[in-house]
């Protein structure tokens, strides 16, 4: 089974990783082509829907790519901060990333993808996450905010499995944020998506952007630790998957602090989406002196060193330091104890 990162494990190696933190270096970056979107998902971390005023040019793009490149990134996330295929040079984007031999992954809500776009994808190897938060029409469409995204989704999916997706070069998968009103369906969906080999990423919300006016979105804890304790039972007897269940992200963990940033629309530089202090801004400095220089930056790059609470004493700080965007949107503090988590510390 092939997916971003291994079950339980990391995208790249701990040597891989500790060499990019000691030279602050990157081994991927996550990048915004614009805010504007033809969707207004409820609980958008980037409340997005227009483009800013003052969003990056073309040869900007070019130049953030330029910069992570030079620091050692192998792979570019274009973020679903903002919908890619609204933006008119995509694929020229995805081209000059590609030329520089490093892989692109594009976050894409897929109702603009036709059988043309799915094909200009599939040749170029691109790896494609939709976002995709229900099978029932009614519900995805309530979550996006918008009448009809379903069937549109559904059509930009099926246009991606024609095109050959997924297969061992092709990776295809489907994201989904746990809300109140999906809740029930989510282990159905993940049997769905395990079936077809479309990697799941089943994902906590962050409380932040649009999610800070739908109170009626969020779960309480334990049910999603009851679902997440479901999905790993599934795996582990249908699909012979071994992980253990904690927040944000079912079947997985993330490290991107350690070795990765996020530039946003209009040049800001980010931790992740979900730490939203900027950094820095790609106009005014180097990529290379924000990250070198940025406390923020620093502090998170270190994170197992000087993460405070519970998670400073958890058994599983070798491989998890909870949900930094939790921890920052629930609290104001990146470096507290991840609030939402339920693990046994000791």
């Amino acid at each position: 089974m092939k997916c971003f990162g291994e079950h339980w494990g990391l995208e790249f190696s701990h040597e891989e990783i500790a060499a990019a933190r000691a030279k602050d270096g990157l081994l991927s970056m996550e990048l915004e082509l614009s805010r504007a979107c033809n969707l207004r998902c409820v609980y958008c971390y980037a409340e997005s829907g227009v483009p800013m005023a003052n969003e990056l040019g073309l040869d900007e793009i070019f130049s953030a790519v330029d910069q992570a490149v030079e620091l050692g990134a192998r792979k570019i996330i274009i973020l679903g901060g903002g919908e890619p295929t609204l933006y008119k040079d995509l694929f020229k984007v995805i081209d000059y990333i590609l030329a520089k031999k490093v892989e692109v992954d594009v976050f894409t809500n897929g109702m603009l993808i036709d059988r043309a776009k799915a094909k200009a994808l599939y040749d170029r190897k691109v790896s494609v996450v939709i976002k995709m938060n229900s099978r029932n029409p009614e519900i995805q469409d309530m979550l996006a905010g918008h009448p009809g995204a379903a069937s549109a989704i559904s059509k930009g999916l099926k246009a991606l499995m024609d095109a050959g997706y997924p297969d061992e070069e092709h990776t295809l998968g489907i994201e989904t944020i746990i809300c109140r009103q999906n809740y029930a369906e989510l282990t159905d969906l993940w049997v769905w998506a395990r079936k077809q080999n479309i990697i799941p990423y089943i994902e906590m919300m962050t409380l932040q952007g649009r999610a800070t006016d739908h109170p009626d979105l969020e779960v309480p804890i334990n049910e999603v630790k009851t679902l997440f304790e479901k999905l790993a039972e599934i795996d582990r007897e249908m699909f012979d998957s071994h992980w253990t269940p904690h927040p944000p992200l079912a079947a997985s963990q993330c490290a991107r602090h350690e070795y990765s940033c996020t530039v946003t629309a209009n040049g800001d530089v980010q931790p992740c989406p979900g730490v939203s202090v900027a950094a820095g801004n790609i106009r005014e400095q180097p990529l290379a002196e924000i990250l070198k220089k940025s406390t923020p930056i620093q502090e998170l790059r270190n994170i197992r060193k000087i993460i405070k609470g519970r998670c400073g004493e958890c058994r599983f700080g070798d491989y998890c330091y909870g949900c930094r965007g939790h921890a920052y949107q629930v609290t104001g503090d990146y470096l507290a104890e991840d609030p939402l988590c339920w693990l046994d510390h000791k």
